[in-house]
């Protein structure tokens, strides 16, 4: 662990959305739970599943350009779809449970504790309609 140059303060590890490294404008970010670890996605989809309520995760990664463009609307689009559950997972703080995880970003979508669509790639329409659609 390095130290900040002039106090000697250890820098802190950024997990999560804070450690995407993507800059976020304030307020954008949604309803967005995130997941920093392998156990806390286990958790989290554990409970996605448990619920019966629709959901969808975003695998995503900070060195992955594409999702540094779609991560933004994805937070955004939270507010717009409160009846659906939105979870960041970062492949390479979750790699665990991501290793079945080929292409970023992918989008999985729940249903009554099923997984019932998946998205690979981005594009604002194609993932507003269809989040509408799993609505």
């Amino acid at each position: 662990m390095g130290a900040e140059a002039g106090n000697g303060k250890e820098e802190a590890k950024m997990t999560g959305l804070q450690g995407t490294g993507m800059s976020l404008p304030g307020g954008s970010r949604g309803s967005v739970r995130s997941a920093s670890n392998d156990p806390e996605l286990r958790q989290m989809l554990n409970s996605l599943k448990s619920s019966k309520s629709p959901g969808v995760v975003n695998y995503g990664a900070s060195w992955c350009r594409v999702c540094s463009q779609i991560h933004p609307h994805f937070c955004r689009l939270s507010n717009e779809f409160k009846n659906l559950t939105f979870i960041y997972a970062h492949v390479d703080e979750c790699p665990e449970t991501t290793l079945n995880i080929r292409y970023t970003p992918s989008f999985h979508f729940y249903r009554d504790g099923e997984k019932v669509d998946e998205m690979i790639g981005a594009g604002e329409e194609r993932l507003h309609d269809r989040l509408w659609l799993h609505s």
